[in-house]
């Protein structure tokens, strides 16, 4: 059965890696980013794999661009969309002196409210049809959070909140809402890294480009938890431990334990 595919952000990181995962024949994939040399060439990558696919520029923060989009798909498939995917965002970090009101506007403008305004605009076309699968971007971040990144913790805990609220507004539409929830990977999401305090930026960089897990096994496990109709995807198996913590002990014991893990987290006083 064919398969229509949207992913914002869908350029580079990991957005790329789930448009060249879910390529193949009888699939197509919309790249909707705002990197056009980026984008065609994840287009062209994409069709390599056998699927269908087509760049459409789209700042998730521009509503004209979000309603050109819809635009587009129309065009393109009558409007027909089988899997949503939420995937642009940026990073942020730094102590609450350092981030200033400007710089949490900024991320919750993208992380949050980008992944509303592709809601509002597109899943009209999915109820129209009572079909389809909204995947939204979070991250372990938004479940288990760590000291200095206040504003993207939040912004990522907001996502997972509002997805759950769409997991069950939208079920009467016949319409799967589910969250992913990645630790740090390999990826270029440092390259959006915003901070103003001294040393994060580079101890922040050091997380986000570790080794071990990468983009393309993270979008497979992701993949294979979107098929499964999981709500929560944690793809780390760290992820999955440390929530299970938060879960199972008591709350005070659980922070007293986080304290002390992250005292010298980025190693800034």
């Amino acid at each position: 059965m064919s398969q229509n595919v949207v992913i914002t952000g869908a350029a580079s990181g990991l957005g790329k890696a789930l448009a060249l995962r879910y390529a193949g024949p009888d699939v197509k994939i919309c790249v909707a980013d705002i990197n056009f040399e980026r984008g065609q060439e994840v287009v062209d990558q994409a069709k390599q794999k056998g699927a269908e696919a087509f760049y459409q520029s789209c700042d998730i923060t521009n509503q004209k661009d979000i309603d050109d989009l819809a635009e587009a798909l129309k065009a393109h498939w009558d409007g027909q969309i089988d899997i949503l995917v939420n995937n642009a965002g940026v990073a942020t970090g730094g102590g609450l002196g350092y981030e200033d009101i400007e710089q949490w506007q900024w991320v919750f403008n993208i992380n949050l409210f980008g992944a509303i305004r592709i809601c509002r605009t597109l899943v009209p076309l999915m109820q129209a049809r009572s079909q389809g699968t909204i995947l939204n971007i979070a991250s372990q971040a938004g479940l288990t959070p760590a000291p200095l990144m206040g504003s993207y913790n939040a912004s990522k805990a907001a996502t997972i909140s509002f997805s759950e609220t769409m997991h069950l507004e939208l079920a009467r539409d016949n319409i799967h809402v589910c969250v992913a929830c990645p630790s740090f990977f390999a990826t270029n999401l440092g390259e959006s890294l915003r901070s103003t305090q001294p040393g994060l930026d580079k101890s922040l960089g050091r997380l986000l480009n570790r080794p071990g897990i990468n983009a393309d096994q993270v979008a497979d496990l992701i993949y294979r938890g979107v098929a499964a109709k999981n709500f929560m995807i944690v793809t780390h198996k760290e992820g999955r431990m440390a929530f299970r913590l938060k879960n199972w002990l008591p709350l005070n014991r659980y922070l007293k334990m986080m304290k002390e893990k992250t005292k010298n987290f980025g190693n800034i006083k």
